[in-house]
């Protein structure tokens, strides 16, 4: 059976490492298409097990944590990365430093 888009990108969100953060567009373009940065959104939105799918890993491109963070909204979500040693000003991970650096094929 095939996966779907969906099952693909918790795939990929699976993987991000602990204390590290990956952007939307990183999701999407590791999931199969590079155009669904939007639909890495609304996946995540609806994670169905996020003990076990890490959502909160997920940022914009600019590092930026999301205000609609569907568990707990965003200060729920600095709370989880701040928790793996992840840092953030204002809001702002340094992707320099704390951003995945899996290669997309």
């Amino acid at each position: 059976m095939e996966q779907s888009t969906f099952e693909k990108i918790y795939e990929v969100v699976k993987q991000i490492p602990y204390g590290q953060v990956a952007t939307y567009g990183q999701i999407a373009a590791l999931a199969g298409n590079k155009r669904w940065a939007r639909v890495v959104g609304y996946a995540l939105h609806v994670n169905p097990d996020p003990d076990n799918i890490p959502c909160y890993r997920v940022v914009n491109k600019e590092g930026r944590v999301s205000d609609a963070f569907a568990f707990g909204g965003g200060n729920r979500q600095v709370e989880l990365l701040k928790a793996e040693g992840v840092e953030l000003i204002d809001g702002y991970v340094d992707m320099q430093k704390y951003q995945w650096e899996r290669p997309v094929y």
